[in-house]
């Protein structure tokens, strides 16, 4: 996996050649190469906001001279009406990077202000708010940027950075025992310490896990309320628990009050709107 910087780079480079192509013509055709223009970014919604960093990466790629004044903190409440920010540059660059802008901050603040509702659901208790890697690809990193914004906490990333045994990686195994024998050789065979979860469907499940041992995070995957209290009354802190699988934002508090330590979500992600806002040319 690359460094973040580096991918960042890299993601607005193509997003930049996805839009502008052999040219942004609309704006080469009317507009001086030596003019320079203001504008501001309007939030139209309130939310959260998200993404004004990257926003000033995107010009500062198509105008290393750009003057970017920020006036709200990533991950800050907005109201309707706020300004973000204000920036100054070639105006054939401003023009070229207000779509990418906008796309990144809506999708961003859309992710950050979803999460927040999660969130402030469980003011009170230790339970956290967990993404998943149902992302946008290309966009896994800014969307799990949005996600801890929001006042989530990051899953892992990738495939690469935990051990994530789920139903059909157990079934394909032989079973769960089978599944974490082979992952502790695995991790020894190649050097690698990495957190072992390991997705359960029912209380039997669950025994087997606590028998054999081995893991750090034990997932209760589809649990009703009850079955996730007397779960987490059986595992009794000895290891992590996560629940997931067909939770909403209605039912989030009664599952967190069963004493799990985590819920993921995977519809922070793939199932939520963009934050509104605009960039507008300013005198």
């Amino acid at each position: 996996m690359t460094d973040f910087n580096t991918y960042l780079k890299e993601f607005i480079a193509a997003a930049i050649r996805e839009d502008v192509g052999d040219g942004d013509h609309s704006s080469l055709a009317c507009i001086p190469a030596d003019a320079h223009g203001k504008a501001q970014l309007i939030c139209k919604e309130d939310g959260i906001i998200a993404g004004i960093d990257v926003a000033r990466q995107v010009f500062l790629t198509l105008d290393p001279d750009v003057r970017f004044e920020q006036l709200v903190a990533d991950g800050t409440p907005v109201k309707k009406g706020d300004i973000a920010f204000r920036v100054e540059c070639r105006t054939q660059s401003l023009l070229l990077a207000e779509r990418t802008v906008l796309n990144i901050m809506q999708h961003m603040s859309g992710i950050a202000t979803a999460t927040n509702v999660y969130v402030r659901k469980l003011e009170g208790l230790h339970t956290r708010v967990l993404d998943t890697r149902k992302t946008t690809p290309g966009m896994r990193l800014l969307d799990k940027m949005a996600v801890k914004l929001g006042g989530g906490v990051n899953h892992r990333i990738g495939l690469f950075d935990m051990i994530m045994l789920k139903d059909n990686h157990n079934d394909f195994a032989g079973g769960i025992e089978n599944a974490i024998s082979r992952v502790h050789q695995y991790l020894k065979e190649k050097g690698k310490n990495l957190k072992i979860e390991v997705e359960v469907r029912n209380l039997d499940e669950l025994e087997t896990v606590l028998r054999v041992g081995g893991v750090d995070r034990i997932m209760l995957d589809n649990f009703d309320i009850q079955t996730t209290r007397e779960a987490v009354r059986r595992i009794g802190g000895r290891f992590e628990t996560e629940s997931s699988g067909g939770i909403t934002l209605e039912t989030l508090r009664s599952y967190a009050e069963c004493g799990v330590d985590f819920i993921s979500v995977g519809a922070l992600t793939h199932h939520v709107g963009s934050l509104d806002m605009s960039l507008k040319a300013i005198d």
